[in-house]
């Protein structure tokens, strides 16, 4: 309640919570919010400029713009967020295991991320894809295998910090099962760490999904994808740059929200971020102005 609050007095957090709220709603509702069938093809409104029936236009087979911008929420952002809900998922549980028990578990888990962190991610996705082949399930199959290590690591250090709390410790005297200490005493507090590291990734991977559709790994025609509308826009991209411009902007806009939304859930819980940035402004500022006395 405490972080929410927090959260609310921070305009830039705010809008930017709006703003993903407002897409995942569009990508929800998709069928209803899309003026036009995103995949019919009518060559008489090839690269047709905006109307009121069309308001952005048509794109090189006359299909509608914003019907597929709306459509092509579900792959970039929905699918995305699913694909990250289950690498938080099995990073988190594994993280909760190694932190709390330590010792032979503990070893083995990380052993495991050590190895999966070791290949670049670019790499190791391209090379999962050149097995399981090209299309949006397989990309979004890479970022799990790729994604649980790095969540596992970091979560498994925020565990092993409160695991030393001294109620934590004294709850294992009554004889309470692990499984109930790590469920009522441990995961609220490191909720907080997961809910920002989670918002920290999700932008990043919607720039690697838009990437690989880009480059035609990812999404196959005629489903919309933004990646996939970009690539399909660049060969008009000097005589018609207008149709790059609704997708690169959806894209810089959304990566932007999570990423804004990151930094203001980190400062909504520990407040004293925000503190200690408005003593350094005010340091700078005094340091500025005793310059130009000096001068």
């Amino acid at each position: 309640m405490k972080m929410l609050l927090n959260l609310r007095q921070d305009k830039i957090g705010f809008l930017s919570s709006i703003v993903i709220f407002v897409t995942i709603m569009l990508g929800v509702f998709a069928p209803f919010f899309a003026p036009h069938d995103p995949n019919q093809v009518n060559m008489s409104l090839r690269y047709a400029p905006s109307s009121m029936e069309y308001l952005l236009g048509n794109d090189h087979l006359g299909r509608c713009i914003l019907s597929r911008l709306i459509i092509g929420i579900r792959p970039s952002v929905l699918w995305v967020l699913a694909a990250l809900g289950v690498s938080v998922l099995i990073g988190a549980a594994l993280g909760f295991l190694a932190g709390y028990f330590r010792g032979k578990i503990d070893t083995v888990i990380m052993r495991m991320c050590d190895t999966m962190l070791s290949f670049p991610g670019y790499v190791m996705a391209l090379a999962i894809i050149g097995v399981l082949g090209v299309g949006l399930q397989n990309i979004l199959i890479a970022f799990i295998l790729i994604k649980w290590a790095w969540f596992a690591r970091i979560i498994r250090t925020s565990v092993l910090q409160y695991a030393e709390l001294d109620y934590v410790k004294f709850a294992k005297a009554p004889g309470i099962k692990d499984l109930q200490i790590i469920y009522k005493h441990l995961f609220p507090l490191t909720f907080s760490d997961i809910a920002v590291i989670a918002s920290s990734s999700m932008g990043s991977m919607i720039l690697q999904i838009s990437g690989f559709s880009f480059l035609g790994l990812g999404i196959q025609a005629p489903n919309a994808e933004w990646g996939m509308m970009l690539n399909e826009a660049r060969e008009v991209m000097f005589t018609r740059p207008e149709l790059m411009l609704a997708p690169g902007l959806a894209i810089v806009i959304v990566v932007s929200a999570f990423n804004f939304l990151s930094d203001s859930l980190q400062v909504a819980l520990n407040p004293a971020l925000s503190t200690g940035q408005k003593r350094s402004k005010q340091e700078s500022l005094s340091t500025e102005k005793k310059e130009v006395l000096m001068k």
